[in-house]
């Protein structure tokens, strides 16, 4: 079991997460983060790190996040693997409580 980052790093794409990950398997597209599921061991350590709570396990994904189950193991292929947290977009905290931002992912 992977986990899995959801709609709500979209626009925020806080890196505090990439820091703890032991595997370094979070890949940084233009406005959010995935997570490769193959490369994931499950260990948790990103899930509580995460500020806007973007990131489950594959097994308590919330039903409507499931289509990102999908686009984490295609995204991850195409986009360049962070290993480092850098600081998030100026406007970051404007969009931490907006739900439904699946129509502002930048891929």
């Amino acid at each position: 079991m992977a986990f899995i980052v959801v709609e709500s790093c979209i626009k925020c794409k806080l890196t505090d997460c990439v820091e703890v990950c032991p595997v370094d398997c979070f890949y940084e597209g233009p406005n959010m983060l995935v997570i490769n599921p193959d490369e994931c061991i499950d260990c948790a350590l990103c899930e509580p790190e995460c500020p806007v709570d973007a990131i489950y396990s594959e097994d308590e994904l919330p039903e409507d996040q499931l289509p990102f189950i999908e686009l984490n193991a295609e995204l991850c292929m195409e986009w360049p693997n962070i290993t480092e947290q850098k600081d998030p977009p100026e406007d970051a905290d404007e969009w931490r409580e907006v739900k439904s931002k699946i129509k502002y992912l930048e891929k």
